[in-house]
């Protein structure tokens, strides 16, 4: 099913993920020097941390070096300057109701983030590179946990789907629960790059010969593709699970759907080298069943309903504060 589709404001969208990112990716404003870019109950949300904040947004959206149009790039510094003022109004208001995260949680939290990096010294040297001390990220866990605990107990908690509303969501959006033709299918890959040298295209093909040979005789496949397969499905006797149309390149694809259950390919050439194919199992495409789906639709719908009511949440405390924008 492809939830993706279905999106909530932008507004949303970046709040969580501002409240949910790794929170080494914007500064304690302590550490951030510059003029103040809006003031929020008194509170100064300055220029270097809004910088930050911009800095880790158009770098998500130029990967792959594209270029961020002006348009687009005027809505994404208001967005940002907004997602800040909204995330220090509720910051605010997770204070004013006694919300406290426990030192235990936040260290826990911390040492997650540790292990996205290969070492201490790696994750030493990026804190090192912002101007950062680990009591600032620890300050900063705390500061996004409590907001998110905010949103939870004033918001997310209150909301309930019915089992009608996912009913009658499955019955009025039939084209998102299609799911397309599947293969379940092994390989043996003898490597070579496509723009090699003759003499090693031809070793290759070579190999890869003498392993059709074999499973020609009725040697086990799977035993093949732990000795001879050079990818790195071959420990596990090549086995690459279900595919559907478009994850794989299309000279690979065209040869395992034509194949039925348990024939194998003739040798497929592609860009990685030569192929066996072993088709373990056939897929048809179908609509899935609602009990399939039941649960991560309702999940889904309570997410969606959760974003608009934080909107919405957001708003009334807009009502009663006190902000100054200077952008």
């Amino acid at each position: 099913m492809n939830f993706s589709r279905i999106r909530p404001a932008i507004k949303t969208i970046m709040l969580l993920t501002l409240i949910l990112m790794p929170a080494f990716a914007w500064a304690a404003e302590k550490k951030a020097p510059g003029d103040k870019v809006a003031v929020v109950n008194g509170v100064t949300i300055n220029q270097g941390t809004y910088d930050r904040e911009l800095n880790f947004f158009v770098r998500r959206a130029a990967t792959g070096g594209k270029q961020i149009p002006d348009t687009q790039m005027a809505q994404m510094k208001n967005e940002v300057l907004e997602s800040l003022i909204e995330r220090e109004l509720l910051f605010q208001e997770s204070k004013k109701k006694g919300i406290q995260v426990k030192s235990e949680a936040v260290s826990n939290q911390l040492q997650k983030i540790k292990q996205r990096y290969p070492n201490p010294e790696e994750f030493k040297k990026l804190l090192s590179s912002m101007g950062l001390t680990e009591s600032d990220v620890l300050s900063q866990i705390a500061r996004g946990m409590a907001i998110q605990e905010l949103i939870d107990k004033e918001v997310a908690e209150k909301i309930k789907v019915s089992d009608e509303e996912t009913k009658s969501f499955y019955d009025r959006n039939p084209q998102l629960f299609q799911q397309p033709e599947q293969v379940k299918a092994s390989h043996i890959l003898i490597k070579v790059q496509s723009n090699a040298p003759d003499e090693q295209k031809a070793e290759a093909r070579k190999k890869i010969e003498t392993v059709q040979q074999k499973v020609q005789k009725g040697e086990d496949f799977a035993t093949l593709a732990k000795t001879y397969s050079e990818g790195p499905s071959g420990p596990k006797g090549g086995d690459l699970g279900y595919f559907r149309r478009g994850q794989m390149v299309k000279p690979f694809e065209e040869a395992a759907f034509s194949l039925k259950p348990n024939e194998t390919s003739d040798i497929v050439e592609t860009q990685f080298g030569y192929h066996l194919i072993k088709v373990d199992d056939k897929k048809p495409a179908k609509k899935m069943a609602y009990a399939e789906v039941k649960d991560r639709l309702s999940e889904h719908l309570k997410k969606q309903k959760t974003d608009s009511e934080t909107n919405a949440y957001i708003e009334t405390l807009r009502k009663d504060a006190k902000i100054e924008k200077f952008l």
